[in-house]
């Protein structure tokens, strides 16, 4: 699994590829410290080249959604495929992050929403 990010304007973009699973599920969360720390007031996380998520790395996304929430944050992914889309829906995270087929579709609707409208 491969990890990075980069910085966009207002917001930083951690971009996965590969399995995201309890062993990389370290790295994600070591992304999220590194972004929250950068007083952006959106993150998105890229799944293009993201093939398979796990518990801890869906833990991940849950445990840092209160981080965002108490910081003034969004949280937005976009490129997510249909298989882990399914995950997050049958979870109710898709009701929790906003998520976008494109990174201009996740824009669109994290500039609609406000940061209480989600949580």
């Amino acid at each position: 699994m491969e990890v990075s990010i980069s910085e966009e304007g207002n917001h930083s973009i951690i971009s996965l590829s590969g399995d995201l699973d309890a062993s990389s599920s370290i790295s994600l969360d070591n992304a999220f410290t590194s972004v929250l720390s950068s007083q952006r007031s959106v993150i998105f996380v890229d799944c293009t080249k993201l093939d398979y998520i796990s518990s801890p790395g869906i833990g991940v996304f849950i445990s840092r959604l209160g981080d965002c929430e108490r910081q003034g944050i969004r949280l937005g992914l976009f490129g997510v495929s249909d298989k882990i889309l399914k995950v997050f829906k049958i979870l109710g995270l898709d009701q929790l992050i906003i998520i976008g087929k494109t990174k201009q579709e996740a824009e669109l609707n994290i500039n609609a929403t406000q940061p209480s409208d989600r949580m």
